[in-house]
């Protein structure tokens, strides 16, 4: 049993993560997404490898590893075998100054490449092949024309941080390398000499904060995704928030990208992404996955909650988002295949009746308006939208699911919703609200309550939610039915004809939802 004394820890499975946007990668997983390429390449002396988004160096230290293992027959004098290795075959850039300093010290065990204490005795160059240059956004109405960065947020002074990221502030990723000069060169003339990449990896930043309200932010770990495919290599494996699955602020066509790509040939999927980052919340959770350029065909999905894996083959393109579980998507199909409406079709959009959320009560008025936290009276001759609602009974739900009740709990199960409830007639509501449904009676509305309720409902718009935010969208998998019928999870599993297992992986993903209105 190891004592104080003699345990040794590996110093990069020690880092505390900067934030939950840009998280250092466990030596463990980076070995796990290494497994994802064939075995072969560790013993090719000519396959060049790069991490465009360098942090702690893990993913080179790690390919350097498998490198001196494989090549041992090839190049058998260690130092001559190193050299090659660290200067013909690994190449990163570093997303700050720092983590370029820490890349090196992981990678050639000093923090300049050519430093007394290097591994490698090739360069004559402090950075080697880990670059990092200081790079400045490029604005254009406020905002940066490649990251989207807000020009308030991040026009700063020399002293900090521009987080202005040189692998996706260019329009030509082919011509940052250039193979006539030693080491990572940027050169933006030749794209014919530009190097070229057996395989991309890493774990890129994921947002920036877009100075929306609160803690509105911009994902960018999309465009290190498309700006790495730019370069074509044979492969590309990285690490990014799941949330792409279903769309969303800035995801959409990205979504519509990756679902259509068929050279994604292994996903790997994390529900809760503390089973990779501990620690870390990651809402929706994290996925790695492999692209081939030269192989095509359905996925490998594979499914990974508390160290239990489910792994299915299929295309990721079925349904207009990726469906996460493997056992989800025959229950979608069985419902789908009813042909019935969707109940996107009747939720009302952002702003049912034209109120922002910081809408509140006027002094007097003849209506009421409901807002987070109460409601008060309100003039109707001031509502300019929804105005044929007002009279009628409506079915609301929260539009951002409080209290993580969109999110899974310890035991990977949803709520979905935090808030449902019913507005009599003559009430409205805020933008903090949807409107699910608009009903002539009282009993209809209650109805549509106990529907909303049911596990079956919240599972299916589960399907398409990984944040806490609640949409029409989130409906699209829902069936409108009839709500002169009070329906009930029973009679919903009869009715779409789920088997046991189908009900019970239903019943193991969301948990009761309690009788008030919550």
């Amino acid at each position: 049993m190891p004592t104080m004394t003699n345990y040794n820890p590996d110093v990069l499975s020690c880092l505390a993560n900067l934030s939950s946007d840009e998280v250092f990668t466990p030596p463990q997983l980076a070995n796990q997404m290494l497994d994802l390429l064939p075995a072969e390449l560790w013993s090719n002396p000519d396959a060049r490898f790069l991490d465009p988004c360098c942090k702690s160096g893990v993913f080179l230290r790690e390919i350097a590893k498998r490198l001196d293992k494989g090549l041992e027959a090839k190049i058998p004098d260690r130092q001559a075998r190193i050299n090659h290795i660290m200067k013909n075959q690994l190449f990163g850039i570093a997303i700050t100054e720092l983590t370029g300093l820490m890349a090196r010290r992981s990678l050639y065990c000093s923090k300049t490449a050519n430093g007394k204490y290097s591994v490698c005795t090739a360069f004559d160059n402090p950075d080697g092949n880990i670059r990092y240059r200081r790079i400045e956004h490029t604005w254009k109405d406020g905002r940066c024309v490649f990251c989207g960065a807000n020009q308030a947020n991040y026009a700063r002074g020399a002293e900090l941080e521009t987080h202005a990221y040189e692998f996706i502030h260019t329009d030509n990723p082919l011509c940052l390398f250039d193979e006539r000069s030693e080491g990572c060169h940027f050169d933006e003339r030749s794209e014919e000499k530009s190097m070229k990449f057996d395989v991309i990896i890493g774990n890129p930043p994921y947002q920036l904060s877009d100075g929306g309200f609160g803690r509105s932010a911009t994902p960018i770990y999309n465009k290190f995704v498309q700006q790495a495919k730019k370069l074509n290599p044979r492969y590309l494996v990285m690490i990014i928030p799941s949330r792409w699955f279903a769309g969303g602020k800035g995801l959409d066509s990205f979504r519509a990208e990756m679902l259509k790509d068929d050279r994604i040939r292994k996903l790997v999927d994390f529900e809760d992404a503390s089973e990779v980052f501990p620690g870390v919340d990651i809402a929706g959770g994290v996925c790695y996955f492999l692209w081939e350029r030269d192989s095509r065909g359905p996925c490998e999905v594979t499914n990974v909650h508390k160290g239990e894996k489910v792994v299915s083959v299929r295309r990721l393109d079925e349904f207009p988002t990726l469906i996460r579980h493997s056992q989800a998507v025959a229950i979608v199909r069985k419902v789908l295949a009813k042909k019935e409406k969707s109940m996107s079709e009747q939720v009302s959009s952002a702003k049912p009746f034209g109120l922002r959320t910081f809408a509140r009560p006027q002094k007097e008025g003849d209506i009421l308006l409901r807002w987070h936290s109460g409601e008060g009276p309100y003039n109707r001759k001031d509502v300019k939208a929804g105005i044929e609602m007002i009279d009628k009974w409506k079915v609301i739900t929260s539009k951002v699911s409080y209290d993580h009740a969109g999110l899974p709990d310890k035991n990977g199960q949803r709520r979905v919703f935090s808030k449902i409830d019913i507005l009599p007639p003559g009430t409205i509501c805020t933008e903090t609200y949807l409107i699910v449904g608009v009903y002539d009676n009282k009993d209809n509305a209650e109805n549509m309550v106990k529907y909303l309720k049911t596990k079956f409902v919240r599972f299916l718009v589960a399907q398409l939610s990984f944040s806490q935010d609640v949409f029409k969208e989130k409906f699209s998998f829902v069936p409108l039915l009839d709500m002169n019928t009070e329906w009930t999870d029973e009679k919903l599993y009869k009715r779409y004809g789920l088997t046991e297992e189908e009900i019970a992986f239903i019943e193991s993903k969301i948990r009761p939802m309690e009788a008030t209105n919550e």
